[in-house]
């Protein structure tokens, strides 16, 4: 975690990180070249930033300074899933 009393941010590599920043508005930097979760980047939270210092350093300071993503929770990820998953098998013939 990165951040200040008003200000908070997420340094990660971890794909469920990625995915719990997005769902709770916090930014997230990816510290890898890619993601298995691309709609974090796309819709939600996180940026990739990859691992060279530099640019790590500047993107932690951006988040820093309220000048992050603003991103929203993906479509779908509404806490929703179990009672989709009932109502598809239901429709189901055994």
């Amino acid at each position: 975690m990165i951040g200040t009393a008003d200000r908070l941010g997420s340094a990660a590599a971890s794909g469920g990180i990625q995915e719990e920043t997005s769902i709770l508005g916090v930014p997230c930097l990816t510290l890898r070249e890619n993601t298995e979760r691309p709609v974090t980047v796309t819709q939600g939270t996180n940026r990739i930033v990859g691992n060279e210092p530099g640019r790590i350093v500047s993107e932690a300071l951006a988040v820093l300074d309220g000048k992050s993503k603003a991103g929203r929770t993906p479509e779908l990820w509404d806490g929703q899933a179990a009672k989709r998953i009932v109502e598809v098998v239901k429709g189901q013939e055994v």
